[in-house]
C-alpha cells in the first residue's frame, strides 16, 4: 500500500513525459504522427514550447506543442469568467392581502417586476383571514391577474395553490440574471470602446495640430532666411 502519494489532475509536460514515443500535435493543430519522445521534446525546445500530454490514456498517448504556462493562464481567465456568469438565482417572496387597492397592487407588482428583470424567482402569497379562506377563489383570481400584468418579465412556474392560510404562486424570470449581466458588460465594452475612441482622436487631433505648428515655424524660419540672403539693393 503506498501512503502519500499525491494524485495531480495536471497534465505531464515535457521531462515528466516518460514515455518512448508520442502521437504528436502541432502548435496549430496539425498531425505530426508517431514519432520518439525525445524527438518530440527537441521540436518543443526548438520552437520555445512545451510538450504536453493531452491524451495519456491513448497508445501511444497524445501530445501538444503549446505554451504551457499561457494556456494555464487563459484556463484561469476562463473558469473565472464562467463563475462570473453563473446565475446565483434567489427566491424572493412577495405577500398580499385579498383586500388589496389598486396602489399597494401596483406597488408590489413594481416589486415582482424587478425581481423578475434581475432573474430571481418570485413566490407570492396570498394570506387568507377569517372567513376568506372559505373563499380562495379571490385569492387565485389575484394571482391570475398579477401573472397577467407581468406575463413581459416572468412565467408561471408553479400555479396558485392553497397551502393552510395561504395561497401560493411562483413565477420564474423569462431571462437569466447572466443575460442581464452579459448585456451590462456589452454595455460597459461598448462604453471603453468609445472612450478609448475619443482618447484616440483627440489625440490624433493634438499630434496634427503639433505638425501643423512645427511646419508653420519651419516655414516661418525659412522665409526669414531667405529675406536675410536677398542682397540689399
Amino acid at each position: 500500500m503506498r501512503i502519500g502519494v499525491i494524485i495531480s489532475d495536471e497534465p505531464r509536460i515535457n521531462d515528466e513525459i516518460r514515455v518512448s514515443q508520442v502521437r504528436l500535435i502541432g502548435p496549430n493543430g496539425e498531425q505530426v504522427g508517431v514519432i520518439a519522445t525525445t524527438v518530440a521534446l527537441n521540436l518543443a525546445k526548438e520552437a520555445n514550447l512545451d510538450l504536453v500530454e493531452v491524451a495519456p490514456n491513448a497508445k501511444p498517448p497524445v501530445a501538444k506543442l503549446i505554451d504551457y504556462g499561457k494556456y494555464k493562464y487563459n484556463e484561469k481567465i476562463k473558469a473565472r469568467e464562467a463563475r462570473r456568469n453563473q446565475s446565483t438565482a434567489e427566491i424572493k417572496e412577495i405577500r398580499f392581502r385579498l383586500k388589496i387597492d389598486a396602489h399597494d397592487f401596483e406597488v408590489k407588482k413594481g416589486h415582482v417586476i424587478r425581481f423578475l428583470e434581475g432573474g430571481d424567482k418570485v413566490k407570492v402569497t396570498i394570506m387568507l383571514r377569517g372567513r376568506e379562506q372559505s373563499r380562495p377563489i379571490g385569492g387565485v383570481e389575484l394571482l391570475e391577474r398579477l401573472a397577467d400584468e407581468v406575463q413581459d418579465y416572468g412565467t408561471v412556474e408553479s400555479a396558485p395553490k392553497q397551502e393552510g392560510r395561504n395561497i401560493i404562486m411562483t413565477l420564474a424570470p423569462k431571462g437569466k440574471k447572466v443575460h442581464t449581466q452579459s448585456e451590462q458588460r456589452r454595455r460597459g465594452a461598448e462604453s471603453r470602446a468609445e472612450r478609448q475612441a475619443r482618447q484616440a482622436a483627440r489625440l490624433a487631433a493634438k499630434q496634427e495640430s503639433k505638425a501643423k505648428a512645427a511646419q508653420a515655424a519651419k516655414e516661418a524660419v525659412a522665409s526669414v532666411e531667405q529675406k536675410e540672403d536677398k542682397p540689399s539693393k
